[in-house]
C-alpha cells in the first residue's frame, strides 16, 4: 500500500511538472497587452483580459483567423488521405500476396532512416515545376505518404486472425470489402494512432509551408504564429502567449480524444 501510495505522489509531482509550463502560458496570456513577465507571486492576473484572443485572432495586419484556417483545412485533409494510403499499403503488405512484397516492404523501412529535410529540395524542385507553390496542393500531397504509418498498419493488421479474412471470403466478400468490413473496423486504435501523431506532425511542420507559401494567405498558423512574433516584437509577452495557446490547444484536444488508443495502438503495431 505504500508503495501504491508513493507511486501516485511521484505521478503527480512529475504530471504538475509537465503542466506547470502549459498553466504559465495560459495565465500569462491573461495577462494586459504589453504588461511585463509577471513573477510568480503575481502570476495569476487580478482581471483575466480574455480580450488578448480577439486581438490575436481579429489583427488588422495579419489574417490569424485565415493561418488557423489554413493549418485546419490541410491537416484535417492531410490525415484523411494519409490513413486512407497507408492503411491500404499496410493491408497489401500484411495480407496479399505479390512478387517482391518484401523488397518493397524493406524499401519503406529504409526510407524511414533519411530525416525529412535531406529530401526537402527534391521535393520544392518537384512542385515548382508541377506548378504547385503558394497552393494547397504543395501544403498536402508532399504529406500524405508516411512508411512510419505504413508500417504500423502493415504490424497491425498481421495481428488480426486470418480466419476472418477467409470467413468473410466464404461469404462472397473481395479483397476491397475484407479490408473495409473486417480489417478496418477492428484497427480503430491503429487508426487513431496513425491519425493523432499525423495530426501533430502537419500542424506542428513549419519549414514545409514557410517554403513552399509566398503570399501571406497561404501561410499556416505555425509560420503566421512566427510573423506574428515579428511585427509585436518580444515585449508583447501576453499576446505572444495567447497566440501560441490558440496554436498548442488543437494538439490538445487531439491528444485527449486519441490518447486511450496510443498505448494499444504503438504495443500492437510492434509485436506481430
Amino acid at each position: 500500500m505504500a508503495k501504491t501510495g508513493a507511486s501516485y505522489l511521484v505521478l503527480t509531482a512529475l504530471a504538475l511538472f509537465l503542466v506547470a509550463p502549459f498553466a504559465w502560458m495560459l495565465l500569462v496570456s491573461l495577462h494586459p497587452s504589453n504588461a511585463p513577465i509577471p513573477t510568480l507571486d503575481r502570476l495569476i492576473p487580478e482581471i483575466f483580459h480574455w480580450e488578448n484572443y480577439r486581438i490575436v485572432f481579429f489583427n488588422e495586419n495579419l489574417p490569424v483567423s485565415r493561418f488557423l484556417l489554413n493549418s485546419v483545412f490541410v491537416a484535417t485533409t492531410v490525415v484523411a488521405v494519409q490513413l486512407v494510403f497507408t492503411s491500404m499499403a499496410g493491408f497489401a503488405f500484411s495480407r496479399l500476396a505479390f512478387r517482391g512484397k518484401e523488397f518493397v516492404f524493406a524499401l519503406f523501412l529504409g526510407s524511414m532512416m533519411f530525416a525529412g529535410p535531406v529530401t526537402q529540395i527534391p521535393v520544392y524542385l518537384i512542385i515548382r515545376n508541377l506548378g504547385w507553390l503558394d497552393t494547397y496542393w504543395a501544403l498536402i500531397i508532399p504529406g500524405v505518404s508516411s512508411a512510419f504509418n505504413v508500417f504500423l498498419f502493415r504490424q497491425f493488421f498481421t495481428a488480426i486472425p486470418r480466419e476472418l479474412d477467409e470467413a468473410a471470403r466464404m461469404d462472397g466478400a473481395s479483397t476491397l470489402q475484407v479490408y473495409g468490413t473486417v480489417i478496418v473496423p477492428l484497427s480503430k486504435a491503429a487508426f487513431a494512432t496513425a491519425g493523432a501523431f499525423t495530426f501533430f506532425g502537419v500542424w506542428t511542420d513549419f519549414f514545409g509551408p514557410l517554403i513552399y507559401t509566398n503570399s501571406t494567405e497561404m501561410r499556416t498558423l505555425e509560420v503566421g504564429l512566427s510573423v506574428f512574433k515579428n511585427s509585436y516584437g518580444t515585449s508583447n509577452w501576453p499576446l505572444q502567449m495567447t497566440a501560441a495557446v490558440i496554436v498548442m490547444l488543437p494538439l490538445l484536444l487531439v491528444f485527449l480524444a486519441a490518447q486511450r488508443f496510443f498505448v494499444r495502438g504503438v504495443v500492437m503495431g510492434s509485436i506481430k
